[in-house]
């Protein structure tokens, strides 16, 4: 073991818990943490995003710790990295519940927000119990060098449907984690949407899982980054069982001297016939010192099913942009149209009004420009 600047802390935070039950579990996860550290680029996961010039800095840890980790969802895996096992020490817990056969008409919001110097671990269980629907709007705007190390654990019962967006709109400054574990049980339905736009460095893990028949996912997504912004997003999409569909759209816009990293993996065990799984990663590459690393993956083990798979990464079509220059517009707005339409087929994805209407606002003041 060895002493981190958050040692002392997880010390004082455990002694505020008193006897709450999850201590055994906080100080399992915090031991892993201190036994790894956070992840590096030796780490095959990792090995295109190098987070240790950004944890070096020194946070104040701002946690409420006031619920049960294990509240009604599968086991947390927190052995996943250094980030995931520090997020189940100081889990500052939330636990959403939707009745079974209840349609909950408004958005359920979460916003998250660490300020400058400030570090914050939101642990989110959200149990859609059979036959509900309900939409999640998961909201991250830290500002300054703040450090958000977020979780989601999701559970979408039998015949429930569930919609969920993810926003990460972080400081130019900031360090944002976060992973997404999801289980879809028999004929349920999840449809996610993530839009990173802030933060200095990002990390986005989701993992889907499919653990009776019938289920169906959307896994889609849009990384814009500028300036020297890092975004990395890495997806597994488990069909365990039989006859469930997965659809995967993520793109992204790079600019200046930014990187983005996307990985996507998607499994089909050896019984999960009649499954029908989808990937597609694009990429827009705005300068010649833009970068990104892709790769999208199969794992197939079964020959009775429908898979594919696919990643682009250019610039803008020669042919599109000259039709535009050839009707009068002037290059740059040209340009920033033809980058708008490319990311905003996953915004249109949202269907809030009030949420897509800010995303578009956002997008467009990136490109410097009005529509």
């Amino acid at each position: 073991m060895k002493e981190t600047q958050f040692t002392k802390q997880f010390a004082e935070f455990k002694a505020s818990l008193g006897g709450d039950p999850s201590v055994a579990d906080r100080e399992a996860a915090f031991a892993f943490f201190e036994s790894t550290g956070f992840p590096t680029v030796h780490d095959e996961d990792w090995k295109y995003t190098n987070v240790a010039p950004r944890v070096a800095d020194n946070w104040r840890v701002v946690s409420g710790g006031n619920a049960s980790v294990n509240e009604g969802a599968p086991a947390f895996n927190f052995r996943r990295n250094g980030f995931t096992a520090l997020n189940l020490a100081f889990a500052d817990v939330a636990v959403v519940r939707i009745p079974s056969e209840t349609s909950v008409v408004d958005p359920i919001e979460l916003n998250f927000a660490a300020e400058d110097g400030t570090a914050i671990f939101p642990h989110v269980i959200v149990i859609a119990e059979a036959g509900s629907k309900a939409t999640i709007v998961e909201t991250y705007a830290s500002s300054g060098r703040g450090f958000t190390d977020s979780a989601v654990r999701v559970v979408v019962e039998e015949n429930a449907s569930l919609t969920h967006y993810r926003v990460q709109k972080d400081s130019a400054e900031s360090l944002n984690y976060g992973s997404t574990e999801v289980e879809v049980r028999g004929g349920g339905s999840y449809d996610s949407t993530n839009i990173n736009l802030g933060a200095a460095l990002s990390r986005h893990d989701i993992e889907v899982r499919f653990t009776a028949e019938g289920g169906e996912a959307w896994v889609d997504g849009l990384y814009m980054l500028s300036g020297t912004q890092h975004s990395d997003t890495h997806s597994v999409i488990d069909h365990t069982v039989p006859n469930c569909t997965s659809h995967q759209t993520y793109k992204g816009v790079i600019n200046d001297n930014a990187r983005g990293v996307f990985n996507g993996k998607v499994f089909v065990r050896e019984n999960a016939h009649g499954t029908d799984a989808q990937q597609s990663n694009k990429n827009l590459l705005l300068s010649e010192t833009a970068r990104v690393d892709t790769k999208p993956q199969l794992e197939i083990f079964n020959d009775d099913v429908k898979c594919s798979h696919g990643a682009t990464v250019g610039q803008l079509e020669d042919e599109e942009l000259f039709y535009l220059l050839a009707r009068g517009l002037p290059t740059d707005l040209a340009k920033n149209l033809l980058t708008y339409g490319f990311a905003e087929e996953v915004i249109n994805k949202i269907g809030i009004d009030e949420i897509k209407s800010e995303l578009d606002a956002m997008v467009l003041n990136r490109l410097g420009t009005e529509i």
